[in-house]
């Protein structure tokens, strides 16, 4: 098959444990663009934790996509449009942080180029600013603060409680929510029918190409619908069981550049070896 785009997970993805594209990795994406190829980078992130990547990778120049939020907004790089957003409701704001403060969870949303949550001292959320290098801000009143539309809430926890806390909001936002834990201590609340696959899927029919054109490289339970989707499915050796299972195609860890040598491999054709 002639690939034509590669959707990139970041976080044990993309990037290796210091949070960075390796040289190897970054070489062969920055070939694959000469040539012509789509890179979409394919994060749970908000936009603007991903745009330094972007960046890194010169994706304004190639024209190529950032999908933020899992798959809740895609952006194109070149021109900085927004060519397809989804965002919660704004009467359920109030339920969702309602239903924050009934199970005594951390809550945090994004406003701009900021983190705002209820408390600032939450290592989740001191964790989520530092992954996207975007200050944190405590809003004392949540409820009457946002009063915008926002792509999705991530209560915060210890897994432990979390886990039996998941089951509950479920409930009580009911079937036009998605609502699911990324990781042990988020869990997201979105709108239904948001996913990687759903919003890749949109991405080709504006783009004109088929999915078997694609290739989706991930690690994580989020990025199981878009390993399912892709016409090339790729775990990284240091990938969750499921996704591992779901693959096609099994590459090295992120550590050891396995985004590169699947671009080298099956878009660049070197023939390379992997994992």
């Amino acid at each position: 098959m002639d690939y034509k785009i590669i959707v990139l997970d970041l976080d044990g993805t993309l990037t290796n444990r210091d949070k960075i594209i390796t040289p190897r990795t970054r070489d062969a994406l920055m070939e694959a663009q000469e040539a012509g190829n789509i890179v979409v980078l394919a994060s749970g992130r908000p936009t603007p934790g991903v745009e330094p990547l972007a960046k890194e990778l010169e994706m304004d120049r190639f024209g190529s996509y950032i999908l933020s939020y899992n798959g809740g907004m895609i952006t194109n790089c070149r021109t900085g449009e927004t060519v397809f957003s989804s965002l919660l409701p704004l009467e359920s704001n109030q339920k969702i942080i309602g239903l924050a403060e009934e199970h005594r969870v951390d809550i945090l949303t994004y406003e701009g180029e900021e983190v705002i949550t209820n408390n600032k001292e939450c290592p989740y959320a001191t964790a989520e600013s530092n992954i996207n290098h975007l200050p944190l801000r405590q809003v004392d009143d949540m409820k009457s603060y946002v009063d915008f539309q926002v792509p999705k809430f991530i209560m915060l926890d210890d897994g432990d409680y979390l886990v039996t806390v998941e089951p509950k909001v479920k409930a009580a936002m009911g079937r036009d929510f998605s609502v699911y834990r990324s990781e042990e201590y988020f869990l997201e609340i979105m709108p239904k029918g948001i996913d990687k696959a759903q919003s890749l899927a949109r991405l080709l029919d504006i783009l004109g190409l088929k999915k078997e054109q694609m290739i989706a490289c991930g690690d994580g339970y989020n990025d199981l619908t878009m390993i399912k989707y892709a016409g090339l499915g790729v775990a990284m050796e240091n990938a969750v069981l499921p996704v591992r299972n779901a693959a096609d195609y099994v590459t090295a860890s992120n550590n050891h550049d396995g985004v590169g040598l699947v671009v080298e491999k099956f878009m660049l054709r070197r023939g390379q070896d992997v994992v």
